[in-house]
């Protein structure tokens, strides 16, 4: 005995069979259309960045500068025995000394500071006898210096330095073409000290960390 099929069920099935295909379809669309924007999101997140950042240098960041680190400077090694962290109104910059002499048995020291790129300077110790900041055009050694800047600074010392922990410095800076540099400090009032500074190019210094 056959049963008879009601019209109104069998447009019901059809009904219920044709939404389940759409919602199927909508499913497969959203997850396959969400495979390839997962790599442009990644991508548009990384923030936008100084190409001439200081972590890009080879061998470490100057700034970080210690007592106790160890630097290599064309094939020499030197050890920091001290550091000047001097500040004037909101500006602020560092000075190391070195534990190694030149031939001439002067002082050797790196300036660190930001003006706004990261500048290093490596100084070696002048005889200033008889050279004073007085001029704005100096000669030392056949090279003319222009005076570019006068101030005084508060300083705080660290490790050896050679002078006091805390003091004021007053300082006079020339420069010539090349990246060259006269600088004139004292400290408390005292007599000039001299030094003349070369600009350390990018990648020529590699810094070890103390402990």
């Amino acid at each position: 005995m056959e049963v008879p099929v009601d019209g109104k069920v069998i447009a019901v099935l059809l009904a219920l069979i044709l939404c389940a295909l759409v919602v199927i379809i909508v499913l497969m669309l959203r997850r396959r259309s969400a495979v390839p924007d997962a790599p442009s999101r990644a991508a548009g997140s990384a923030a936008p960045r100084d190409p001439f950042a200081a972590e890009d240098q080879v061998g470490g960041d100057p700034r970080t500068l210690k007592a106790g680190d160890m630097v290599e400077y064309l094939g020499v090694r030197y050890f920091v025995r001290g550091s000047l962290r001097l500040r004037e109104g909101g500006f602020t910059w560092s000075e190391h000394l070195l534990d190694a002499d030149t031939i001439e048995d002067a002082k050797v020291w790196i300036s660190v500071e930001e003006d706004p790129d990261l500048e290093v300077v490596w100084w070696t110790e002048l005889d200033a006898e008889g050279l004073v900041p007085d001029k704005k055009t100096l000669t030392v050694d056949g090279v003319e210096y222009r005076r570019d800047e006068h101030g005084t600074a508060d300083y705080a010392g660290e490790g050896t330095t050679g002078v006091g922990d805390r003091g004021r410095v007053e300082y006079v800076d020339y420069e010539a073409s090349g990246g060259r540099y006269l600088s004139f400090e004292r400290f408390g009032g005292g007599a000039w000290e001299a030094g003349t500074g070369e600009r350390v190019p990018n990648g020529t210094l590699t810094i070890y960390p103390g402990s």
